[in-house]
């Protein structure tokens, strides 16, 4: 194994903590989605995006849209590591005036565009895709969208034309944890065959083992899958991962720790740092 993954392993631990303690210090957030989709972030911010406190107002540089905006304790949890702000303003998420709010907001530095309501950010992204390839800009764009999100009809309204415009500067990644608030996706509004309704949309597909650190950072070294055709990364993932009372329990969406599920939780995770 080599020293970047192992580090990169260790990074999600930390990420893991930090997560489940601004929401249990706050008192709300959405642990379960938080922490299946914190390895995926992790590897972006960590080895893909390049995007820093420093060259985030600059145009000439890689994009990424948080889509599924409910889990924004993982994205905040990785934009404080970077640099973006402090953990002291992080510590303010959910207080009274506090711009660190349940969903992204541009009004947080390092956030690329407001989200929340679920199915827009692909639409975004193809936008801003699309904007690149028109400027012969050889950056690109990626949004990370959840399973449950896939049931909004603009996600599809916005494959169609990254596949006319032959985006392959496009990096769309599905956090595939078979969950969404009120059960599982294939019982609420089923899916799958997922992997073969965004080839019949023209996009090429990878799927992976979403909690996999190596895995993520081998796919998204590996864009663009096909010259002139858009990137679909299914990562399949545990919704609560790393935390083994969590993990696949419909109920942790939206619950937050007991001061006891807490302590438990980071007591769990403080075995495996190194």
């Amino acid at each position: 194994m080599s020293n970047n993954i192992k580090y990169l392993e260790q990074k999600s631990l930390e990420y893991r903590k930090t997560t489940l303690e601004i929401i249990y210090n706050s008192g709300a957030g959405h642990t379960g989605g938080s922490l299946s989709c914190l390895d995926i972030l992790n590897v972006l911010y960590n080895n893909i995006l390049g995007i820093t406190p420093e060259n985030f107002s600059s145009s000439n540089r890689n994009q990424y849209i948080h889509s599924k905006g409910h889990s924004v304790e993982a994205l905040y949890t990785v934009l404080c590591d970077k640099g973006f702000f402090s953990k002291s303003d992080l510590d303010t998420l959910n207080n009274f005036n506090s711009h660190f709010i349940g969903h992204p907001t541009r009004k947080i530095n390092g956030i690329e565009h407001n989200t929340g309501a679920l199915g827009h950010g692909l639409s975004v992204a193809v936008g801003m895709a699309l904007s690149k390839k028109m400027n012969g800009s050889d950056k690109r764009v990626y949004t990370l969208l959840g399973d449950g999100e896939l049931s909004e009809g603009s996600v599809w309204e916005a494959c169609t034309s990254a596949s006319k415009y032959n985006l392959d500067n496009l990096i769309v990644i599905i956090d595939r944890n078979k969950l969404q608030i009120t059960g599982r996706t294939e019982d609420v509004n089923p899916i799958e065959p997922l992997d073969k309704k965004f080839e019949s949309f023209g996009f090429e597909v990878n799927s992976i083992n979403g909690n996999d650190v190596g895995e993520i950072l081998h796919a998204l070294e590996s864009i663009p899958f096909t010259l002139n055709k858009p990137n679909l990364i299914i990562a399949n993932t545990k919704k609560g991962f790393g935390v083994s009372f969590i993990e696949n329990q419909v109920k942790w969406h939206h619950k937050v720790p007991s001061k006891e599920e807490y302590q438990k939780a980071i007591e769990e995770l403080n075995k495996r740092l190194k």
